[in-house]
């Protein structure tokens, strides 16, 4: 019976907790804890129908601090370095690369937790959230051939506003998360992204240790499943719809994650189970996904 009170425990108290892996809204955090999460993310995209036949590599390392400002109110902010690489065959036949790299476009959001079900071994929550985009990233990049295009850009150059809601539903072994988003792509210099819509789930399983939780217990390892659904309208150059341009993307992505007291190490790989994109557009292979979590 004391090992089950203890389990019971461990869910409600401070520390680090497993979380979703491809997604950073639903991030479990508590009063007056600070939560830093760094990733590093490769994203890979070769399947190009075009004569060009791009071959699109992005390395982003997003820094996430998460502060839990009441226990019903948390605040984030995510701040990506990037490089970003295309390499394309020009007409005349010559192949050419064309990259960049520095810091990206800062968001912030803050979730607040509208409604909170506590019972024994058992959470329930149902938070709302509502964010900015803000341009902080560069735009007028350029090279030898000119200026880069707007997916080559570092930044975006506009303010996009964004909002969601996530279901937590967490028991003693496992946690099930569910968000839904979308954003409001605004333009800028002459360009405007299309908007994003989007839902993730994950879903995460104590393995190890396998039985009940019990004192002297230093660390878990969790087995996670997660899936993606990605859509986003075309973009529009100087009020011209763009054919090749937007799409939907669906993975799944297993991964697993060894949660301590304090630190988390995670790892997954998304998997393209869908990807069409609209008229010429890439098409994704993969996005592989490696990071650690700190409580403060």
């Amino acid at each position: 019976m004391a090992s089950l009170v203890l389990a019971s425990a461990l869910i409600w108290t401070s520390g680090a907790e497993a979380g979703p892996i491809t997604f950073n809204t639903a991030l479990p955090v508590h009063a007056n804890e600070l939560i830093l999460r760094e990733q590093v993310i490769w994203l890979r995209a070769t399947d190009d129908p075009s004569p060009m036949d791009r071959h699109l590599n992005v390395i982003a390392v997003p820094t996430v601090l998460v502060y839990g400002a009441h226990p019903r109110v948390a605040l984030f902010g995510i701040l990506p370095f990037l490089y970003k690489r295309m390499d394309v065959t020009m007409p005349s036949g010559d192949r050419v690369r064309r990259s960049a790299s520095g810091f990206g476009d800062l968001s912030t959001f803050v979730r607040v937790t509208a409604l909170q079900i506590d019972r024994l071994r058992e959470t329930i929550r149902l938070a709302p959230f509502v964010g900015l985009k803000m341009p902080t990233g560069a735009t007028g990049i350029a090279d030898d051939l000119g200026q880069l295009p707007p997916a080559l850009q570092l930044g975006s150059g506009s303010w996009d506003p964004f909002g969601g809601l996530i279901f937590t539903w967490q028991k003693l072994r496992w946690e099930f998360d569910l968000s839904g988003s979308y954003v409001v792509r605004t333009r800028a210099n002459d360009f405007n992204a299309g908007d994003e819509a989007r839902g993730d789930a994950s879903f995460q399983y104590r393995v190890v240790p396998w039985g009940e939780v019990g004192p002297g217990v230093p660390s878990w390892l969790f087995a996670v499943l997660e899936t993606n659904v990605i859509w986003q309208d075309h973009d529009e150059i100087a009020g011209v719809r763009n054919p090749n341009s937007g799409g939907v993307n669906w993975y799944l992505a297993p991964g697993l994650q060894w949660v301590t007291l304090r630190t988390v190490l995670e790892a997954a790989v998304q998997i393209p189970v869908l990807s069409r994109p609209n008229g010429q557009g890439l098409g994704r292979d993969f996005i592989a996904r490696l990071s650690f979590r700190v409580n403060f």
